[in-house]
């Protein structure tokens, strides 16, 4: 401690004319009291004041700066020395520094920048300030290609260096985008993958700037998937396949990289993966399965990489993800439905599933979660039925291989991602099904719970689908027994409310069903139309310049059919319907006149 002392306040005396000798004694006594204990001797360090001293010992000719910037280096590792660093005006003669030629002078002048950024915004503003970053992306080009100790020793501080520079910084990370960083990084790894301290370093880098949309497009150009699915079969560590896996899942959020992704082989290993893990209860396992059969499932995400892994439905991919649905891991189930749901995605392939047998694997799956079932699981497995019950040619098929009673197990559920789905699919198997429309809009219980959910205002999803799905079994059976059905329950406001829906989607269809309503029932509905203050609806609906015209349509359309009720007759009398519809004769959509002149009449008669 004495000998610290003397030589702190040694070099605060002599910095300026001392021999070169007696100021290296000086700063390998302090190198050594930072070996023995960092922390205390950079306290020390920080209240002598000698900070301000190295500043002016940076210089590129004297035999002292590699040992001045290895101490600065040292007293970095502590965050609480970061910015006295910067304050003592470190930061510039540093940069300065990197021009030179010496490597030990380069080497711990990186460590030494690469430890002020270290999680400090001042460190890097500073070092951002001084135009460091350039000059490092400069040398890594320039010893990019270099396999030799030294070099390979010096990319490796300099990656490290950037990485903490840029590390959660969107500003800095595009900056290094912007210096054309990628390409050379990814040549890096390609050279030095023997090296395993620069190749993490590589991967950290990567895992930085993978994560904006910008770096994306310049990974595209490179041969990155290659490079990290060559590296990613030699791993045998748990930990470094972690790390490729960190760069791996969101490079893969991009469509063009999945697709170089998929050719370069690494769904090989993914599902290489899987099987050596499946029956596994190893932490390190379990996560890798999870990581890989999710990875499997971004992969299906992208249309091109999909279409290639299905192969006609005849893929060795497409199989082997189909063994997971059955299996006895929650995640394998999982990432097999989600597959499937993501390879549901055209029509040609949803028909080719439907015709060998998927659906029953998903029915199956389904089933083993009825009862204290995982939501997750669950949720994807009516995903994938729904998106298979889109083409026209499913639906029959679907309906009688007992999707719909499946389905309707689920009725009881309180996890709106669930009811969500379950609505979803069973909008899209009654889609001009008449006869699965009735049976289904007569189950009492499937109505009541609809018009529950009609008013699940936290969960807008649900309400919508809840909504719609009332409407398609009215628009789709056209029977008075299903309107009977949804008059009991309480269904009929939520129809009118609809028709102020948002969506002009929603709006058409709420409009359509009420006019099935009141074609088909109107005494039984009256009362509920009436409450629900349709006709002063549809009086604004035609009065609104903003409403479609297929809005405008359907709301005359409905006017007439109303007209049939004394009590909503008399509402319509009421409200001067013809001054609105007169006006829209002259509509500038020839079926919006010509309903507007037809209705003009009916109300002329009634009146």
């Amino acid at each position: 401690a004495d000998n610290l002392s003397d030589a702190l306040k040694k070099l605060k005396i002599t910095s300026t004319d001392s021999t070169a000798d007696s100021l290296e004694g000086c700063l390998d006594c302090l190198l050594q009291a930072l070996a023995q204990n960092n922390t205390e001797t950079s306290e020390k360090i920080q209240k002598s004041g000698v900070l301000q001293v190295f500043a002016s010992l940076l210089m590129p000719q004297s035999s002292c700066t590699a040992k001045v910037a290895n101490i600065i280096a040292e007293v970095a590792r502590n965050e609480f020395m970061r910015n006295p660093c910067v304050d003592a005006g470190l930061v510039p003669p540093l940069v300065q520094l990197l021009n030179c030629k010496d490597q030990e002078i380069l080497l711990q002048t990186g460590r030494a920048l690469g430890n002020i950024c270290y999680d400090s915004h001042e460190g890097r503003n500073a070092v951002d300030h001084a135009g460091g970053a350039h000059i490092v992306v400069d040398h890594i080009r320039s010893l990019c290609s270099k396999t030799d100790p030294a070099s390979e020793k010096l990319l490796t501080v300099f990656c490290g260096m950037l990485m903490n520079y840029s590390n959660e910084n969107d500003t800095l990370q595009s900056q290094l985008i912007n210096m054309g960083v990628i390409p050379t990084l990814v040549k890096l790894l390609g050279i030095h993958c023997q090296n395993a301290a620069l190749t993490e370093m590589c991967l950290v880098a990567f895992g930085n700037l993978a994560e904006l949309e910008s770096s994306k497009e310049q990974f595209a150009y490179t041969n990155i998937a290659e490079e990290l699915v060559k590296l990613f079969k030699k791993q045998i560590e748990h930990d470094k396949k972690e790390m490729i896996f960190e760069v791996l899942a969101p490079l893969a959020e991009n469509d063009v990289i999945k697709l170089q992704l998929v050719e370069a082989g690494l769904v090989e290993c993914l599902l290489e993966i899987v099987q050596k893990t499946v029956d596994s209860d190893r932490e390190d396992d379990i996560a890798e399965l999870k990581t890989a059969s999710d990875l499997m499932v971004l992969l299906l995400l992208g249309d091109e990489s999909m279409q290639k892994l299905f192969e006609g439905g005849k893929g060795s991919v497409f199989r082997r993800v189909l063994s997971w649905i059955p299996s006895n891991s929650h995640q394998l189930q999982l990432a097999g439905a989600l597959a499937i749901a993501n390879f549901a995605r055209n029509d040609g392939n949803c028909i080719h599933m439907v015709d060998n047998g998927i659906v029953q694997i998903l029915m199956d799956l389904l089933d083993r979660h009825v009862e204290d079932g995982n939501v997750t699981v669950q949720h994807a497995a009516l995903s994938a039925l729904r998106n298979l019950a889109i083409p026209v040619v499913n639906k029959a098929k679907m309906l009688s291989a007992g999707v719909a009673e499946t389905v309707l197990k689920f009725l009881r559920s309180e996890m709106p991602p669930v009811q969500f789905k379950l609505l979803g699919t069973l909008r899209m198997l009654i889609d001009a099904q008449a006869e699965a429309a009735e049976q289904l809009g007569k189950n009492i219980k499937l109505v009541e719970r609809l018009v529950e959910w009609c008013e699940a205002k936290d969960h807008a999803g649900v309400m919508g689908e809840s909504n719609r799905l009332l409407s398609a079994l009215i628009r789709h059976s056209k029977s008075k027994d299903v309107i009977r059905t949804i008059v009991q329950s309480g269904g009929i406001k939520h129809l009118v409310t609809m028709a102020t829906s948002e969506h002009v989607i929603m709006q058409n269809e709420a409009l359509v069903a009420l006019a099935l309503i009141a074609a088909l029932e109107l005494v039984t509905a009256e009362k509920d139309l009436e409450n629900a203050q349709l006709v002063q609806i549809l009086h604004r609906l035609l009065s609104d310049d903003r409403s479609a015209p297929e809005i405008k349509y359907n709301s005359m359309v409905l006017i007439c059919a109303l007209i049939g009720s004394e009590p909503l007759q008399k509402e319509v009398q009421s409200m001067a319907f013809l001054e609105v519809v007169s006006k829209l004769r002259s509509h500038e959509n020839k079926t919006v006149a010509q309903q507007a002149s037809l209705t003009e009449q009916r109300l002329a008669v009634e009146s």
